[in-house]
């Protein structure tokens, strides 16, 4: 018998009432209101998928079951549009709330430690699959599937479809997380200032190369100096934005791949092995075993120390002053004001809010004046290695919930996530999860007004911006220490290498807790022997890897910048 349903017959019949009328008739009204030819279905398609929801749903009708997502449009067309939909197609009530990504975090770790049922169904980060993994408190979805939860997974789901499933997936090869919506930190610069004839003019006459798209960091360094103090239609502009505040979201500035853009950690795709781009290592049986260069681990080794320089220089003398006490959704909105150049770490997020009518930065005929391209890398990054991050908030059950209510919950992670309305809500959030979606000729057609977001997707480098990945035995505490260490540096409390042999040392004492307590079992963490850097280089370089690395002693490397148009034309040929 199902629980958590309501007891009495007077409350049960007030809270059918509401439902008595769900079915296809509500599917249909749905369809033509909301969706439309939208969708990579087609509408006989659509009426079939939707009557297999209808279907699916009837032993649970009239339940009521509230899922939580962090704050960004994609979540909020879910909450007001999709699960009201939902509700009237089902009869399943659904309570869609939409907070902060801080919020989910700590609500789930509650969850975790005291296995009251705070929500039915989570879209929390896929940069959890690592905690995910080792508590054994989430549902995995490859077993769920094919066990308890076969008799409400959409045989239309089409698994293969979703882009960011490595991402999800567990060195134990099994689906834990279901994503839902997903968008890339990448490179963002103005792409008219870029093509004007003087800009590049006085560029190639003051660093002897041509004005392009940045391919190292030594290039975004010197266009960031060539730009900052430029008069551009009678104002004076930057060549870089970030921000600097101690704050929170300063911890995601780094955790966020910034190491291994510089070249921290080792080669590996979605995730460096055995030292990912936290610079925490692992060994063979994914027992994370060091965080510090003393460990074998890369956190606060020369790429990553090199890392948070060039973030401290970069801030200081090429971004507004007022950045360095700005957090990250104070800055968000900057470069859209139009005095801005470039930035090296812009969230595709962002697109929706970019592309408004009217902004400085849009022409008049609403094509912007901006494109993103691939990130530039530091000069310790080696072909092979990530070059940067990718944001995959994804749908996980907890084992905590009652089995009903996880049944009731995936169904509505699989509407949202449907192939009839994906297409729909991926032109609302541009937050792509299929393959089929960004390959829509909708997409297609919208694509010049996008700034390069569907060529990104459609082409072969996408691969290569991966969320953290599953050396990270607990996101939740670890993740918290990032931005007080760097907090430190950006207020000029601590130097570069001071602010990181902190942070890896604190990092360290949470995985000794971890392996003190046994919590995790034989895939927790099992600290090594502590040596020099020297030492763990030379071990890497035997075994075939390469972090920790020696420092270089020449960081200003050759700079590389490379034509915008010729390397899109480059992404369709590899995509033939």
């Amino acid at each position: 018998m199902r629980r958590h349903l309501l007891t009495t017959t007077a409350v049960a019949l007030l809270a059918l009432a509401g439902t008595a009328h769900a079915g296809m008739n509500e599917a249909k009204a749905f369809l033509d209101k909301e969706i439309g030819d939208l969708s990579t279905l087609s509408r006989a398609d659509q009426e079939k998928e939707m009557q297999w929801f209808v279907d699916a749903a009837k032993p649970f009708q009239g339940m009521e079951i509230k899922v939580v997502s962090e704050t960004l449009t994609t979540h909020q067309y879910e909450s007001q549009v999709l699960a009201p939909a939902f509700t009237a197609i089902t009869g399943i009530k659904v309570t869609h709330d939409v907070i902060q990504e801080g919020d989910v975090v700590e609500k789930i770790q509650t969850q975790m430690q005291t296995g009251q049922n705070l929500y039915d169904g989570w879209v929390n980060d896929s940069d959890l699959i690592g905690t995910h993994w080792r508590y054994k408190q989430v549902r995995n979805l490859t077993d769920w599937m094919a066990g308890e939860g076969k008799d409400v997974t959409n045989p239309g789901l089409d698994v293969a479809d979703f882009i960011g499933t490595s991402f999800t997936t567990a060195p134990d090869k099994k689906l834990y997380q279901l994503p839902d919506q997903q968008f890339a930190n990448l490179y963002w610069f103005r792409y008219d200032w870029f093509n004007d004839p003087k800009n590049k003019a006085d560029f190639k006459a003051k660093y002897g190369y041509d004005l392009g798209v940045p391919v190292n960091w030594s290039a975004y360094e010197d266009i960031a100096q060539f730009f900052t103090g430029r008069e551009i239609d009678g104002k004076k502009v930057f060549g870089h934005m970030d921000y600097g505040k101690k704050d929170p979201s300063l911890g995601w500035r780094f955790t966020d791949a910034w190491l291994s853009m510089a070249g921290n950690g080792d080669k590996g795709l979605p995730n460096g092995l055995p030292v990912d781009e936290w610079g925490i290592k692992v060994d063979a049986n994914s027992r994370p075993v060091g965080s510090c260069v003393a460990r074998g681990g890369d956190t606060n080794g020369p790429a990553a120390v090199y890392s948070i320089q060039k973030y401290l220089d970069w801030l200081k003398a090429y971004a507004p002053a007022e950045a360095q006490g700005m957090t990250f959704s104070e800055s968000g909105p900057v470069p859209a004001q139009g005095n801005i150049a470039q930035q090296i770490f812009w969230y595709t997020a962002f697109t929706a809010d970019m592309v408004k009518p009217g902004l400085p930065v849009v022409n008049a005929d609403g094509k912007p004046k901006w494109r993103m391209a691939p990130s530039p890398h530091g000069v310790y990054w080696k072909d092979g290695m990530k070059l940067g991050y990718q944001d995959v908030g994804s749908w996980t059950l907890m084992k905590s919930t009652p089995l009903d209510r996880a049944k009731a919950a995936w169904l509505y992670a699989q509407f949202v996530t449907s192939k009839t309305v994906d297409v729909k809500k991926s032109h609302v959030g541009l937050t792509f999860i299929r393959e089929s979606t960004i390959r829509d000729k909708s997409f297609t057609k919208r694509a010049p007004e996008l700034g390069g977001l569907i060529e990104f997707y459609r082409s072969p480098a996408r691969v290569q911006w991966s969320p953290t990945g599953t050396n990270v035995p607990d996101y939740p505490k670890l993740a918290q220490l990032w931005w007080q260490a760097i907090g430190d540096a950006a207020s000029g409390a601590k130097d570069a290498q001071g602010a990181m042999d902190a942070l890896c040392s604190d990092q360290e004492k949470v995985l000794q807790r971890l392996e003190r307590a046994g919590v995790q079992g034989d895939i927790g963490p099992k600290l090594a022997e502590e040596h020099d850097l020297n030492y763990w280089n030379a071990d890497a370089v035997k075994n075939g890897h390469l972090a920790p690395q020696l420092k270089i002693a020449n960081e200003k490397e050759k700079p590389v910048t490379v034509d915008y148009d010729e390397l899109v034309k480059s992404w369709a040929d590899a995509t033939k």
